[in-house]
C-alpha cells in the first residue's frame, strides 16, 4: 500500500467530532505484538479484534465475538487500520459519525504471531479473557472467517441447543410446606424461551415459532448480555393505563404483519419480557440445578432494562402474593419447589399455579 496506512482511517473520521485518536504516522519498527478486543455497540452490536502490525493495529469486525468453541467458526469482517493509540480507546463515539455508538475494551493482551499471509493469519492471544490459537482466513473480499484452532478453553463447554421447549406448571392451590416453595406472580402474555447468542436474541413462543420480528424491541436485550450465551424463560406482557397486563393489547401486538406497523406498535403498545428462569448459561445447562439456584444465577445477568426485567421471586411468602395478586387485579401466583429441577417440555408438580381471577 501507498502512502500512510491510516489515511482510510482518518478520511472516515472528523475528529473535531469524534474523540477517536487521529494516530501518527506509523512505525513499523515500534511492533510490540499487542492485541485488544473492543465491544462496539454501533448500529450492530460486534467486537472488533485489533492486531499491532507494522505499526497500525490491523483491525476485524466480529459481530459474534472471538469463539471461545472450535465447532464454532465466527465471521470476521476486514475494516480499516487503526492506530497504535486505539488499543486503549474506550467512550461514546457521537450521532452521525462514523461507527457511532459506545466502545469499551472487552479484552488485551499480547499476541505470538505464527502465520500471516495477505488472506491468512494464525496468531495465539495471549489475554485476560482470550487465551489460544486462532486462525483468521478470508473467504471473499473483506468477509473472513475466525476459527479457535485449539481445544475449548473450558473443555466441558457445550453447545446451546436450539429446541427446549417451556415447562409448565400444574393448576392447584397454595401447597402446605410454603417454605419449601418460591413465589412470583402469574404474568398474562405470551410465554417465550429468548436463545441469546453472541448478542442476538431468537425469541420462540409456546408454538415454537420466532416471534422477535413481532417483538422487536427484545433484541435490545441480547446486546445488553453482550458475549453471554443464555437461554431464559419469561413472558412477554402488554400492559393497559393501569399497568396491568391487558389480553387485547396483546393481542394487537399479534395480530400485525408489517415491519412498519410493528414499529408503530412498539411506539404505541410496548411489551415487557418478564423473566423467571435460565435454562442454559455460557456453554452449560442449567436445567438440572434447583430452581432457588437458578434464580440466583438469573438474578447474577443483572437483567433490567427498557422491555424486559427478572420480577422478584419471594420464598415462602405465598399467601401474602395471593392476597397482592388479588388486590391489584393480577391472574394469580405461581409457586415453585425451591429444590425442583427445570421439567423442559412437561408440566410438574412441583410448580403450582394458583389462580385469582376465576
Amino acid at each position: 500500500m501507498s502512502g500512510d496506512r491510516l489515511d482510510q482511517y482518518r478520511s472516515m473520521r472528523d475528529f473535531e467530532e469524534t474523540a477517536e485518536p487521529a494516530g501518527v504516522k506509523p512505525d513499523p519498527a515500534g511492533d510490540a505484538d499487542r492485541f485488544v478486543v473492543q465491544e462496539h455497540h454501533a448500529t450492530s452490536l460486534h467486537w472488533d479484534l485489533r492486531l499491532e502490525r507494522d505499526g497500525v493495529l490491523v483491525s476485524w469486525a466480529v459481530p459474534k465475538g472471538v469463539p471461545a468453541d472450535p465447532r464454532q467458526n465466527h465471521l470476521a469482517v476486514h475494516t480499516e487500520d487503526h492506530p497504535l493509540e486505539y488499543l486503549d480507546f474506550h467512550g461514546d463515539i457521537p450521532e452521525g459519525s462514523y461507527g457511532a455508538g459506545s466502545m469499551k475494551v472487552w479484552d488485551t493482551g499480547t499476541y505470538e504471531t505464527h502465520e500471516w499471509k495477505d488472506n491468512k493469519a494464525v496468531v495465539t492471544l495471549h489475554g485476560a479473557r482470550v487465551d489460544g490459537r486462532y486462525a483468521l482466513f478470508q473467504t471473499r473480499g473483506n468477509q473472513w472467517m475466525i476459527h479457535r484452532m485449539d481445544p475449548p478453553a473450558d473443555p466441558t463447554r457445550e453447545q446451546m441447543p436450539d429446541d427446549l421447549r417451556p415447562a409448565h406448571a400444574t393448576p392447584g392451590v397454595l401447597p402446605d410446606d410454603v417454605d419449601a416453595f418460591g413465589f412470583e406472580v402469574r404474568w398474562s402474555g405470551v410465554r417465550a424461551l429468548a436463545f441469546v447468542d453472541g448478542g442476538r436474541v431468537r425469541l420462540v413462543d409456546d408454538d415454537g415459532t420466532d416471534v422477535i420480528g413481532t417483538f422487536p424491541e427484545i433484541r435490545a436485550m441480547g446486546r445488553a448480555l453482550g458475549v453471554t450465551e443464555v437461554v431464559l424463560d419469561g413472558v412477554l406482557v402488554a400492559t393497559g393505563p393501569d399497568g396491568r397486563p391487558d389480553a387485547e393489547r396483546m393481542a394487537r401486538r399479534r395480530s400485525v404483519k408489517s415491519d412498519s406497523a410493528v414499529r408503530r406498535l412498539v411506539a404505541s403498545v410496548p411489551v415487557t419480557y418478564m423473566v423467571f428462569d435460565v435454562l442454559w448459561l455460557d456453554g452449560h445447562p442449567t436445567m438440572e440445578l434447583g430452581y432457588e439456584e437458578r434464580r440466583a444465577r438469573l438474578d447474577d445477568l443483572g437483567l433490567s432494562g427498557p422491555a424486559w426485567n427478572v420480577p422478584a421471586m419471594h420464598p415462602g411468602a405465598g399467601a401474602a402474593l395471593v392476597d397482592a395478586a388479588r388486590a391489584q387485579g393480577l391472574s394469580g401466583v405461581v409457586a415453585k419447589r425451591l429444590a425442583s429441577v427445570y421439567p423442559e417440555g412437561e408440566t410438574s408438580p412441583d410448580w403450582i399455579e394458583v389462580r385469582v381471577d376465576e
